[in-house]
């Protein structure tokens, strides 16, 4: 087998942790080409953000080897957290500080120098559009004003491979799709990012590989049409008008599941043009006319209910200490 073309930004092999008499991952891999997303799914106490601790060096492994951005974990910790950025579940930012305080404050932990502290926070405020915003204290902003003063805070080193963990939780829908633009922008311009999340629709819109989680394990990983076809459920669903039209649907399409109060019926299988086309054809020799008809494919919802089938456990056997 050829070896790859670009070295993984991070490769996780037999990652284990556990806290107390509690496993929480088994025996994780995973690979993330560099430039991508990869979404991490999984009920809570699943695992999703002991993997992001332990990927940037804030939490110990017990077990496993783990790469990333070239630097191994054990031995390099240090080039792992120069090489890396990490937004977490809850906002780093000072709301006692200017949003422009709390960028120059990050950019002295990374011990740049004066002028370019500067440079970078000014940058940075004219991306996220918190320029009119800077000189107020942080208390003051929105939530979404917030989580983009932390996005812009995790760049002000420059990371190469970012860490979001569940970044757009709480978020109203125009701030959370400013964020999926802010995350394909820094996408474009090279930057690898881990996202974990409890909205699948945004691991849908923004990932290139999904990698479910369970019970401590990567149960199924690939993109999100890949995995949609792992899992049955497709179906096409007919309205017909009235109960004589019901009556010669059922009858042209005997292995249609219907239901007699709704006057609908789901036909399971294919939901491709040449199985709309065969429906239909079915229909029209029957004379059946069709009020209305849709067709679902599986989506991340039914991935994720189909792959996850164990019981929740609480997600403070994830967490650990904090």
């Amino acid at each position: 087998m050829n070896a790859p073309r670009h070295p993984a930004a991070i490769t996780v092999r037999g990652l284990r942790k556990a806290f107390g008499a509690t496993s929480v991952l088994r025996g994780v891999d995973l690979d993330v080409a560099p430039g991508t997303v990869t979404a991490l799914l999984g009920p809570n106490g699943a695992g999703k953000t002991t993997t992001v601790h332990i990927l940037s060096t804030l939490v110990a492994p017990d077990g496993g080897d783990v790469t990333v951005a070239g630097c191994d974990l054990r031995a390099d910790p240090d080039g792992v957290r120069a090489a890396i950025g990490l937004t977490g579940q809850f906002s780093a930012v000072d709301g006692l500080l200017t949003g422009e305080d709390n960028l120059l404050l990050m950019g002295r932990l990374r011990h740049l120098g004066k002028a370019e502290r500067a440079r970078r926070a000014a940058a940075l405020l004219e991306r996220f559009d918190l320029v009119d915003a800077a000189r107020r204290p942080a208390v003051t902003y929105s939530g979404g004003m917030r989580r983009r003063l932390d996005l812009a805070m995790t760049l002000v080193g420059e990371p190469a491979v970012i860490f979001l963990d569940e970044p757009t939780t709480g978020l109203d829908p125009r701030s959370r799709r400013a964020m999926w633009d802010q995350v394909r922008e820094l996408v474009a311009d090279g930057v690898t990012i881990l996202l974990t999340t409890q909205y699948l629709e945004e691991a849908d819109q923004l990932a290139d590989q999904v990698a479910v989680l369970d019970d401590g394990r990567i149960v199924a990983a690939g993109s999100p049409d890949e995995l949609k076809r792992l899992v049955p459920g497709g179906h096409i669903r007919l309205r017909l008008p009235d109960a004589v039209a019901f009556a010669g649907a059922t009858a042209a399409l005997p292995d249609a599941r219907p239901d007699d109060a709704a006057l609908t019926l789901e036909v399971h299988g294919g939901t491709g043009a040449r199985d709309l086309r065969a429906v239909l054809d079915r229909l029209d020799r029957a004379a059946v006319e069709v009020d209305a008809l849709t067709v679902h494919t599986p989506d991340l919802d039914d991935v994720f209910l189909a792959l996850t089938g164990a019981p929740t456990r609480p997600a403070e056997h994830e967490e650990g200490p904090r």
